[in-house]
């Protein structure tokens, strides 16, 4: 029986989200990524940019937590007790330890009389006016909400860029294999002729063994063209933040190259860095109002409500049917002002501290755009320098293959040695390799110009238009 069609949806939900945790043991696949999607799925799943997302959130929320100070305070409280009525004159200091008894003196001592007592009630307390320190603390919110929200753009950009770097080496390690593999097919193929030559004696053993260490040489290059093919796979995987998985990328993942390429120029007072360390600067400053705020009058207006009940009588005799519950009703009303005058040398060092600390993250910020500006300068230095190479390798790989060609030919006509023919085909492999990822390094020089401005997506638009202008 087919399902109903109204079911696929649901059924496509169940194993998308059901059934994958019964198959942990297996690996995920990805096949055919491209540069956009590494990038994408970077920006999804990479748990740098998860949790500098929460880090804002968190900040967002202590925005709605100091505006919550403006608001009145209300406490409620409700208490039974049983206790002795026993009081004395004197005084307590403030202290936390024993309870405290109100009524006249008795003229009794003993700790068999108990009564029932009882309170509850309400005091609100609110501060009409605090001379700008709930603002500052406000302000101090805010600059932490913005410092977070540029982190996460500086996290993004940083998320962004090394997975589109690290897409751009799988795809120029995948190069070098696929060279170092064709150097495999040509040395087997050359050795298996002098292996023939020699058996009919056409030529000496020493060629035969040359040949053969020529091809074990060319396997090993393959061996470690394979292993950094994986370990640029894992690397990306990572990056993407699903280490593990065994990623492919799309066959046409090497843009050709358009003409006329150059670097935008970069503005590293805009740059995310940059704004972060803004952001750092405003929430100092902004620690250092709050601290200039503090150093004021505290006026706090109270209103209490409040009732008590007790089983103990002033004429020293106890009702046992009084006390459960409060009796007597009271309110109270009065505006308190607090100052600690000696908080001011604490007040200056706190200040002192966060000029300093402001000091110090002007000269870091000062620091990130000479770091920015320096990133921009090389990367200009390795565009230009791999456009130039770029521009070498086709011309050194025909050279390679036409020496290859004509030292073969000499071989096989007897005019020629297989030391000749060995370092034809190690210079032909070279050249290869060299042709293979040449292009690559132009876009990773773009990608390093790129994200040196802050910004890559203009590189992203640019390598999208040029591969798809080749599919």
């Amino acid at each position: 029986m087919k399902p109903n069609v109204t079911m696929r949806p649901i059924l496509l939900w169940i194993l998308v989200n059901i059934y994958p945790p019964f198959l942990m043991g297996q690996v995920q696949e990805i096949r055919d990524l491209s540069l956009s999607s590494a990038v994408e799925l970077a920006l999804k799943n990479y748990p740098a940019v998860r949790a500098a997302k929460a880090h804002a959130g968190a900040a967002d929320a202590g925005i709605e937590l100091a505006r919550t100070s403006y608001l009145p305070k209300i406490d409620l409280l409700w208490q039974e007790n049983r206790a002795t009525r026993n009081n004395v004159f004197g005084l307590l200091l403030p202290q936390s330890t024993i309870p405290s008894i109100s009524g006249p003196v008795l003229g009794t001592t003993a700790l068999g009389d108990s009564a029932w007592g009882s309170a509850g009630g309400m005091l609100v307390s609110w501060e009409p006016f605090d001379f700008g320190l709930r603002k500052a603390n406000l302000q101090q919110a805010r600059a932490l909400k913005i410092k977070a929200s540029a982190e996460v753009e500086a996290t993004r950009l940083d998320a962004a860029a090394s997975a589109a770097d690290l897409f751009l080496v799988l795809a120029g390690a995948e190069a070098a294999a696929r060279s170092a593999q064709a150097n495999v097919d040509r040395t087997l193929v050359f050795s298996r002729a002098v292996h023939a030559l020699v058996d009919n004696q056409l030529r000496p053993g020493a060629d035969a063994s040359r040949s053969d260490a020529d091809l074990a040489a060319a396997r090993n290059d393959l061996i470690q063209a394979q292993l950094n093919v994986e370990n640029a796979r894992a690397s990306l995987a990572e990056s993407l933040g699903l280490a593990g998985a065994d990623i492919t990328i799309a066959s046409n993942s090497l843009p050709d190259l358009p003409a006329g390429l150059q670097l935008a120029e970069a503005k590293p007072e805009e740059h995310p860095l940059a704004e972060v360390q803004k952001a750092v600067i405003e929430t100092v400053r902004a620690r250092e109002q709050a601290a200039a705020s503090s150093y004021f009058p505290h006026f706090n207006y109270q209103f209490a409500l409040f009732g008590r009940g007790s089983g103990a009588l002033v004429d020293g005799r106890i009702d046992p049917g009084k006390g459960p519950f409060p009796e007597v009703a009271n309110w109270a009303t009065g505006l308190s002002i607090s100052f600690s005058a000696f908080d001011l040398f604490a007040i200056h060092a706190r200040r002192r501290a966060e000029r300093e600390n402001e000091a110090a993250e002007t000269a870091r910020q000062d620091q990130v755009i000479q770091s920015l500006k320096t990133q921009e300068v090389r990367a200009r230095a390795a565009l230009h320098a791999t456009q130039q190479i770029a521009g070498n390798t086709p011309i050194r790989l025909q050279a390679a293959q036409e020496t290859h060609t004509r030292s073969r030919a000499r071989y096989e006509a007897g005019l020629g040695t297989v030391v000749e023919v060995a370092d034809a085909q190690r210079l032909l492999a070279q050249a290869e390799a060299e042709n293979a990822v040449a292009k690559l390094s132009v876009w990773r020089a773009l990608l390093a110009g790129a994200r040196a401005r802050g910004d890559i997506r203009p590189f992203l638009e640019q390598a999208g238009r040029t591969t798809a202008g080749r599919r």
